[in-house]
């Protein structure tokens, strides 16, 4: 540098004085780092979301492998497969927030509690015919704290839209009941996934997830639609319409799941 600034004279030029950091400046590193931090927390729960979207789905699909012989042992199971969600990526996605964070991240990990909210809510749907209030599933998140060190709940919004999801898992166990000539358990599912629907348009949209809200509305209404005229048309035809007939004619794909 002091080789430079002696050239710089020689050839009549001022030498070079390195300016001071600007108060302006450290202010926009500061914002950069800030914005970099919760960038990086951001993926975290982007991915532990994931996580969760991952096992729970894996839940489901147990459940309905679920049959009259192993009933008892596969909902065990899967109550032991939801707690191993709860212990592992629920907590590991809880102590990335507290305060305003669980707003503001919302986007990055509510599709993963909404998967677990249908998870939970399935099992239990088999396990008693019932279904799970926010409260009981908040109460299974006792022990899990989050970063300020307090309980970690599931919000009003996340439960609704994920019990909106919980509708075509009936339907399927709708349809595989009353193939398997289970009719008056697939009457019990209609009306539950009517009540459901019902209580749904009932509700005002959510303003941060207007976009779910009428999807989960659509799919909502189109597994009423199925549950409904498998069971009207087993109620009509009775005998004359084979049981294994509808679980061809209502049968579900990839998409649906």
């Amino acid at each position: 540098m002091a080789s430079e600034d002696i050239a710089e004279r020689a050839l009549g030029k001022k030498p070079r004085i390195m300016a001071e950091e600007s108060p302006l400046q450290s202010k926009f590193q500061e914002i950069g780092r800030a914005l970099d931090l919760m960038n990086e927390k951001r993926e975290r729960l982007v991915k532990a979301s994931r996580d969760i979207t991952i096992h729970s789905k894996k839940v489901i699909f147990a459940v309905h492998r679920v049959s009259g012989i192993n009933k008892t042992a596969m909902l065990e199971q899967a109550e032991r497969d939801l707690s191993a969600v709860r212990t592992n990526q629920v907590t590991r996605l809880a102590k990335e927030l507290q305060g305003n964070d669980y707003w503001k991240f919302r986007r990055a990990y509510s599709p993963g509690l909404q998967e677990f909210v249908e998870a939970a809510t399935t099992v239990e749907f088999v396990k008693s015919g019932q279904l799970l209030t926010l409260q009981q599933l908040n109460q299974s998140f006792a022990n899990i704290k989050d970063a300020a060190n307090k309980p970690f709940e599931v919000s009003i919004p996340d439960y609704i839209l994920g019990v909106g999801d919980l509708t075509g898992e009936l339907m399927r166990l709708a349809v595989s009941g009353i193939a398997a000539g289970e009719r008056q358990a697939a009457i019990s599912v209609c009306n539950l996934i009517r009540g459901l629907y019902e209580g749904f348009s009932m509700l005002p949209a959510l303003q941060d997830n207007i976009r779910d809200w009428k999807t989960k509305s659509d799919v909502m209404l189109q597994s009423l639609i199925k549950v409904e005229t498998a069971c009207y048309n087993v109620h009509v035809r009775g005998l004359e319409y084979p049981p294994e007939m509808l679980a061809s004619e209502f049968e579900y794909g990839e998409d649906d799941l």
